[in-house]
């Protein structure tokens, strides 16, 4: 049987909590940011957890986990 492939970019972009939750980056913050307000700037700093749908779909693409 052969190994389950890890999508290369999951590895990439996200990384599992202690609790087995995803986080990630926050969205929405390469460019334009002229249009962005200063609030919207404050609260996307740093990293977020994603939501249980997503997080699902994050892990099927990492059979292994991620590091």
């Amino acid at each position: 049987m052969p190994k389950c492939k890890t999508k290369s970019g999951v590895k990439k972009r996200f990384s599992l909590t202690a609790t087995g939750k995803v986080k990630s980056a926050q969205a929405g913050k390469r460019h334009g940011m002229v249009k962005r307000t200063k609030s919207f700037i404050r609260k996307a700093r740093g990293t977020t957890v994603l939501s249980a749908p997503d997080a699902r779909i994050i892990k099927l693409f990492t059979p292994y986990g991620l590091k």
